[in-house]
């Protein structure tokens, strides 16, 4: 009979031990999605940088916390983590250690994400780019992709002997799964790379102009794809009257409060980018 209540009591403990820490993640996971929300309210770019780094502190505790097999809750929050680290790096952080850090956890997160997939897991066992070309999660493998990128401009020989091919695999897939992702994400950064890179190791500008285009179509208020057109396929071709036209076009478009709200942190990094382009315009 003793030993029935101690086992009762043991069983006790241990379900409202968990309905806690339940209840605790739960709450760092909610207060994280509140401060890395830029929607509500008025968005001031300075302040968010203290709210974007506080969510990701509250986002790692979260992730704890949270059991193994929640998985929706994990890939979420690994998701969001990966992200996060990637804003912060391209909007925060000068070129440094620290910025080649925040890429190193976000592909980090990305990565692991990825992994809760035993399928990924199958066939990374073989090959990383055949595991990243057949993903099914598109965010992870498109942050993968976006911060595995920024980390090879710290890691040069990493990229020649392999990187390089491996980011464009992650946009390539994130296309087939929604080519409209954020704002069509997976055609701007693929645009981005090819217009970027040495064609021998897969360059082109043409492919670039036509991914950054159809970016445009599909998102014309993600003022970066625009800005992007304009300082990586435009310019480089000489085409300077296309070129100034496209800035000047995205300066006139950011002086819209919806436009600018639909996109507070992206519009704003990319009006900021519009404006120092454009002063080699007369």
């Amino acid at each position: 009979m003793i030993r029935k209540v101690v086992c009762v009591w043991v069983a006790l403990v241990l379900l409202f031990s968990c309905l806690a820490l339940a209840d605790e993640c739960g709450a760092l996971l909610a207060r994280a999605d509140s401060l890395y929300d830029t929607q509500n309210g008025t968005f001031d770019f300075v302040a968010y940088q203290g709210r974007l780094r506080e969510s990701i502190g509250l986002y790692e505790q979260g992730l704890a916390l949270v059991p193994e097999n929640a998985l929706q809750t994990r890939s979420a929050t690994l998701n969001r983590l990966a992200r996060a680290y990637f804003e912060l790096a391209q909007a925060y952080v000068p070129t440094g250690p620290d910025q080649e850090a925040a890429y190193v956890a976000g592909k980090g997160y990305a990565l692991a994400c990825l992994r809760l997939d035993p399928a990924f897991v199958a066939l990374e066992a073989t090959s990383l780019r055949d595991a990243l070309s057949n993903a099914n999660d598109i965010e992870a493998v498109f942050w993968y992709g976006n911060n595995f990128g920024r980390y090879l401009n710290y890691h040069p020989l990493e990229a020649i002997l392999g990187g390089m091919r491996d980011v464009p695999a992650c946009y390539e897939r994130a296309a087939e799964l929604d080519e409209t992702y954020l704002a069509a994400a997976p055609l701007r950064s693929l645009g981005c790379f090819l217009a970027q890179v040495p064609s021998f190791l897969g360059g082109d500008v043409q492919r670039s102009g036509d991914l950054l285009t159809r970016a445009m179509e599909i998102a014309p208020d993600f003022l970066e794809n625009a800005v992007s057109l304009a300082e990586w396929v435009l310019r480089p071709t000489g085409e300077t009257a296309a070129y100034c036209s496209t800035l000047r076009d995205t300066i006139a478009l950011a002086a819209d409060p919806a436009v600018m709200g639909a996109w507070p942190l992206y519009n704003e990094l990319a009006l900021q980018r519009a404006v120092a382009l454009a002063s080699d315009c007369r």
